[in-house]
């Protein structure tokens, strides 16, 4: 396979068409080489417009999901970001390649021990890698300028918004399938935030991700 033709035509055929026309977020995808990050026995599908499973119900993005995100998110060099759902490690270190500072959280341990070792070897010293059950929150005073949830939720969690620094940016995909909304929330004022609804999509939800309460007659 010729990667970089590959990687050019899901660049061109995949992500621009897709509304992802910023230029930084495009010139990075040719920078950070997804192939190493996808799971050996599926290397081969690195570009390929579709979820590659990694094991233990999840999977990763698709290549014009996780561009669209980055955009949305307009990282600046300053950002403390934290990722609920390290998987991969891909998005982790397109997110720490853009960043100060990435803290990374995944419920399974084995993801988060692969992607350690990966974004070691492509030199990212600049994230943080927590094995834990961060779906309902991730305890840090520090608070954050972004915030990524990986997997869906069919209830985002009010913490989230509360780690959130003034002019943070949080993005969730909230709901259940087969329907879920991409949602790009930012905080205008302390206890305040505008949500603004991107698009519809459907992924694999977060480990123990919390429910709306059951209705009971």
């Amino acid at each position: 396979m010729d990667m970089e033709q590959a990687r050019y035509n899901m660049v061109e055929q995949q992500i621009r068409p897709w509304d992802v026309l910023n230029q930084d977020v495009l010139d990075l995808l040719f920078k950070v080489r997804r192939e190493d990050f996808v799971p050996e026995a599926h290397r081969a599908l690195a570009f390929v417009d579709m979820e590659i499973p990694l094991g233990h119900g999840q999977s990763m993005w698709t290549p014009r999901l996780e561009a669209r995100a980055l955009q949305e998110l307009v990282i600046r060099p300053t950002d403390r970001v934290l990722e609920i759902g390290t998987g991969s490690g891909y998005l982790t270190a397109l997110l720490a390649a853009q960043a100060a500072e990435v803290v990374s959280v995944d419920i399974v341990p084995e993801f988060t021990a692969a992607a350690t070792q990966k974004l070691r070897a492509h030199g990212f010293d600049n994230v943080a890698l927590h094995p834990g059950d961060a779906a309902h929150d991730w305890p840090d005073e520090a608070g954050f300028d972004v915030i990524v949830l990986t997997g869906s939720t069919p209830l985002l969690s009010d913490a989230f918004r509360r780690r959130l620094h003034v002019g943070g940016r949080l993005f969730a995909i909230v709901g259940e399938a087969p329907v879920m909304q991409a949602q790009l929330i930012t905080c205008t004022a302390p206890g305040a935030a505008r949500s603004v609804t991107l698009f519809e999509t459907c992924v694999a939800p977060l480990l123990n991700a919390p429910h709306p309460a059951a209705f009971v007659f």
